[in-house]
């Protein structure tokens, strides 16, 4: 595994694997993508088209091998079965991924069809014009002879993912998805699928299936516009008898749909090209799965790698290097996001209430933070799931300790407690007690120092009115605010 996305795995507190003969296996279409890229001066003589001034040419993984890719550069071990022709791209595309160390030992050469490869001529960001290159023949008994001994190869090799990206070119039967799944489950292999056509049947008793928006709504026999479609897409989770449907949703983001809805919002402040977004989806959702991230978690590194390729031109896929710095943007904007008015606030809530997480709101001045601080607010956490800090203002922090009060001022205050993992949120309150606020957001807890009884909370009696609990905390000794000025004015 790679150190840096084994940097990024910790940040989410989950131990990485430690087996490194795990790996991935990728099945499916693989193709080669191909970009000419120039600029646009003028519109041809000969006809009225415009005339491409060609200055850049690469050459890149597409389709399944994208997959393949983006889990090679997260540092994933990775071995791919498909099918390329007898020809140039499929010398290329073969040394493409063997140049990122993919075992490729499970692609069948055919002499019968040609390599699948897409040719995109762009100017700028525009795509002028894209040629396919592919065969519609079905996969003869040749090919299906030489793809089945490579399948049943590489599953005696006991992957611990296998993903079938489907780009509904053939090899991807009924008959293979059904076989491979079987297999999958009688070895406790777990089976993510990208799918197409309008019949998931085929992916039936599969792990999970990730299918855009549109696609969701194909399987689902209806429109992108329906306002039941996630309700309509969990049916066809359970009569697929998946663990869980994770639909892509573009600028809405994902939404993973196990024993209920999770909405995760899209990250991506500048899409260029939402090409191969769906395999860096997989492929980083299959990554963290593998390092025992949980579901949700997974999906979350998976959101953000997504939010890096459609920002870039063409099929790229994530490196190890960009998704670590998108987590720590995407982390030092959440910290700062943590600071909220009350509507922003309320927002929040409302989304945390209708995922049945329990809110703990606890309140003070954490004026000069220490570690007794951090240790209260990491025991208020564990009372719930998502914990509220009312901070008073300066103007209120001088009225209860003295007009030297605070030392440090209110803005600073809340930025370093919403640094903190155990601070989900941060409000400021100008009243002398927090009593309104708790009124508005209606926690399920109320936390307070054991230096309090629960008669003297503020707002106790009415959380409790609403079958909520007070939690008093025990505070560690000896740590104050007013010890440490003591000190610094000895």
């Amino acid at each position: 595994m790679g150190d840096i996305f084994l940097d990024a795995v910790k940040q989410f507190g989950i131990p990485p694997i430690n087996n490194q003969k795990q790996h991935a296996l990728v099945i499916g279409d693989v193709m080669l993508d191909r970009y000419l890229m120039g600029s646009v001066g003028r519109i041809s003589p000969e006809a009225p088209v415009p005339i491409v001034l060609l200055n850049q040419q690469n050459e890149r993984a597409g389709g399944a091998a994208n997959v393949a890719a983006n889990l090679a550069l997260l540092g994933i071990k990775t071995h791919m079965i498909g099918c390329v022709g007898d020809d140039s791209e499929g010398a290329t595309l073969l040394k493409l991924l063997q140049q990122l160390a993919i075992d490729t030992s499970g692609i069948y050469t055919s002499k019968n069809r040609p390599t699948i490869a897409k040719t995109r001529v762009l100017s700028g960001h525009q795509q002028m014009l894209r040629l396919d290159q592919e065969s519609n023949a079905t996969f003869n008994a040749d090919e299906n002879t030489g793809l089945n001994a490579a399948i049943k190869q590489q599953l005696a090799l006991k992957p611990s993912v296998v993903i079938l990206s489907d780009y509904a070119k053939g090899l991807l039967s009924e008959a293979n998805c059904q076989a491979i799944i079987a297999q999958c489950k009688t070895s406790n292999i777990t089976v993510l699928v990208d799918p197409k056509g309008r019949d998931y049947s085929k992916y039936s008793g599969a792990t999970a299936l990730t299918p855009n928006k549109k696609e969701t709504a194909e399987a689902c026999d209806t429109t992108i516009d329906d306002a039941d479609l996630i309700k309509k897409a969990s049916l066809l989770k359970q009569k697929l008898q998946l663990e869980f449907l994770a639909v892509t949703r573009g600028e809405e983001g994902i939404s993973l749909i196990d024993d209920k809805t999770h909405h995760l919002p899209a990250i991506a402040k500048q899409v260029f090209d939402v090409s191969g977004a769906g395999d860096t989806v997989i492929a980083t959702l299959a990554a963290g799965l593998m390092h025992n991230l949980s579901v949700l978690q997974s999906l979350q590194l998976a959101n953000i790698a997504a939010a890096v390729v459609v920002g870039k031109v063409g099929t790229v896929p994530i490196s190890q290097g960009d998704l670590l710095d998108a987590l720590a943007s995407q982390q030092g904007s959440e910290q700062a996001n943590k600071v909220c008015d009350l509507d922003a606030l309320n927002l929040k809530v409302n989304a945390w209430k209708k995922a049945n997480q329990k809110i703990v709101f606890t309140n003070g001045c954490f004026d000069l933070l220490h570690a007794g601080h951090v240790t209260y607010l990491e025991a208020a956490k564990k009372r719930g799931d998502k914990l509220i800090l009312g901070l008073n203002t300066d103007r209120s922090v001088s009225a209860i300790k003295g007009p030297t009060r605070p030392v440090v001022q209110e803005n600073d205050r809340a930025r370093v407690l919403a640094a903190l993992e155990s601070v989900d949120a941060v409000i400021l309150f100008d009243e002398d007690t927090p009593l309104n606020l708790i009124n508005a957001i209606q926690p399920d807890v109320i936390a307070k120092g054991s230096d309090y009884t629960a008669e003297q909370v503020v707002g106790g009696k009415e959380v409790q009115s609403w079958g909520g609990e007070i939690a008093l905390i025990d505070l560690v000794e000896g740590r104050s605010t007013s010890n440490i000025i003591k000190k610094m004015n000895s």
